[in-house]
């Protein structure tokens, strides 16, 4: 919902505390081998970002991380370093009222928990313990994976004052190093999501469904970086055009994420010429 402010010393006192434990014990939830229930997609209804009198110009910002086995780093990195470059750069930009929103992905068609749907949320406590409830699976190594749940979820399941009061897009962003399945089959819609009915959809009406709301991107992290598999980059270079940003440094996500909603939602600030980190700048070339 997006109540609360961020603290950036508050978040220093997590990060202190985080050098000391291992994954299991930041990530509640791995301890149990199950996803969290506040996560839980199953007759989920919807997930809000709101204004109130605190965030009177509230944007909603997902990101749904891919969970799977050779991706489960980049949430740890995220929650132990990376979360204060997040808020730190949109804030210092002059985006006022941020809400972010963590959830994860992986295969509908495998895995326990395909889809973890989180809250937007505002505070330095509630998107910390957002994305520490995070179960990262692991498992993976068959491609694809299911990233299109991600637009299906934002589509279907998110109420956005931005887009409702403003006509101002919020932001989704897929982070992985596979393609995504194509369709999503009606039986798996009744297991994941508790609908009483459903029709298979495909990926594509899904993507086209998020962005009339939202700016959609996929940011691809793999180890080949650039250089990368060729069905992979051709596969979201098609879908996707600009929006699809490939990474060098999975350390600097949260950083890339911040700068791509700093440059849409301030053009005139002057964000990517101040910017000196190199493997951003080079992530956001083809974005402009």
């Amino acid at each position: 919902m997006g109540y609360g402010k961020w603290s950036s010393s508050e978040y220093a006192g997590y990060r202190r505390s985080y050098a000391r434990k291992g994954r299991d014990e930041i990530f509640t939830a791995n301890k149990h081998r199950r996803i969290d229930p506040k996560l839980d997609p199953f007759r989920v209804g919807m997930r809000e970002s709101r204004d109130s009198a605190e965030h009177p110009e509230s944007l909603a910002i997902a990101m749904f991380l891919d969970v799977t086995g050779s991706m489960g780093h980049i949430p740890h990195d995220m929650v132990s370093n990376q979360l204060g470059s997040v808020m730190d750069t949109l804030l210092d930009h002059e985006v006022k009222d941020p809400q972010l929103m963590f959830s994860a992905v992986g295969d509908h068609r495998c895995d326990k928990a395909p889809l973890q749907f989180g809250q937007f949320e505002s505070s330095t406590q509630l998107i910390n313990d957002g994305l520490t409830r995070l179960f990262l699976e692991g498992g993976g190594g068959d491609a694809p994976e299911s990233y299109f749940l991600a637009w299906h979820a934002v589509a279907r399941h998110t109420s956005i004052d931005c887009w409702e009061k403003r006509r101002q897009k919020g932001f989704l962003f897929t982070v992985g190093d596979d393609t995504s399945h194509d369709v999503f089959e009606a039986q798996s819609q009744l297991q994941l999501f508790g609908y009483d009915h459903a029709q298979a959809v495909n990926a594509r009406a899904l993507l086209a469904e998020a962005q009339e709301r939202y700016h959609v991107f996929h940011i691809h992290v793999g180890r080949g970086g650039r250089q990368g598999n060729p069905r992979v980059m051709n596969y979201w270079s098609d879908l996707l055009g600009k929006h699809f940003i490939v990474l060098d440094d999975y350390k600097k996500l949260g950083l890339l994420i911040a700068m791509i909603v700093a440059m849409h939602t301030r053009p005139a600030s002057g964000a990517i010429a101040q910017l000196e980190d190199e493997s951003v700048h080079r992530a956001l070339e083809s974005v402009l």
